[in-house]
């Protein structure tokens, strides 16, 4: 068989230089997949090459806001695969925090574009390797604020309601080719954009990273979880025909309340982020 792929199971990951990407790198190779792994950050790439090997992966830079970009990566991985993917993991994903209207325009659409727009271009791009591999899986990272539209990452949770809607939609479509479709819903994740996202809004002073770890829920659907958690959740679905997984699996519960209660789903988000706000205008 021509290519490094020697015939194993391969899997495209988008944002693999680092987090939830670089980890699902790391598991799905141990567990002998061949593995693709492209992001802008060059510097990660290597660095993940060097740990797993280089004749185990293929690395190359990959704006996910360019469909050229997918389109080279895409062939390059094909062509060590012998034109198939068994997972595409669409993960690349950027933040933006504090209130609409203080974050700039050009910033709220870098996240669509990073978020929203580069999912499309993934699935685009490789879904002929996809319907060329028996029992695919489009794997794409979404986010728990997919649950509950969440104030102060507004045009963020929204790219990821997108995403959650993407999923359902082609779950069905994609259907007829035999290529499966599923989505990761995680919460509080141990990841540099948990802790680097930009704070627009500027009424919460910054945590050092030792207090960002000793404020973190230690319980709780909203606990912090590690980066390995939503890699471990990865290899489960590749096994599994389940739609939405959650990381963790209580975080479920907000999307049943919310079909069942929106009104008191919305008023207990506003009692939480907002009622400090409120009570500071009274007085």
């Amino acid at each position: 068989m021509a290519g490094k792929a020697r015939g194993r199971k391969s899997i495209f990951i988008t944002g693999a230089a680092s987090g939830m990407g670089r980890e699902t790198a790391k598991l799905f190779h141990a567990k002998g997949w061949f593995v693709g792994a492209y992001d802008v950050n060059t510097e990660g790439l290597a660095t993940l090459a060097q740990e797993i090997g280089n004749d185990n992966c293929h690395t190359m830079r990959l704006d996910v806001t360019k469909k050229e970009d997918f389109d080279a990566a895409v062939a390059a991985f094909g062509a060590e695969t012998d034109g198939k993917m068994d997972m595409l993991h669409s993960n690349a994903g950027i933040g933006e925090s504090g209130w609409f209207e203080d974050i700039p325009f050009e910033a709220a659409m870098r996240v669509v574009q990073i978020n929203f727009i580069g999912v499309i271009a993934s699935i685009y791009a490789a879904l002929p390797l996809l319907k060329n591999t028996k029992n695919s899986l489009v794997f794409i990272t979404s986010s728990s604020s997919a649950t509950y539209g969440m104030p102060r990452i507004a045009v963020y949770s929204a790219t990821k309601h997108g995403v959650k809607g993407l999923t359902e939609a082609l779950s069905v479509e994609f259907s007829r080719f035999g290529v499966r479709v599923a989505d990761v819903l995680p919460g509080l994740i141990d990841t540099a954009i948990l802790r680097n996202t930009p704070n627009r809004t500027e009424d919460r002073a910054k945590p050092t990273e030792d207090e960002f770890y000793a404020n973190a829920p230690k319980k709780g659907m909203f606990r912090l979880m590690p980066a390995s958690a939503v890699a471990e959740c990865a290899w489960e679905a590749y096994h599994s025909d389940q739609l939405h997984w959650y990381v963790p699996r209580d975080i479920r519960r907000i999307d049943i309340l919310k079909a069942l209660v929106p009104n008191f789903m919305r008023n207990q988000i506003k009692k939480q982020m907002l009622g400090g706000l409120f009570a500071a205008k009274k007085d």
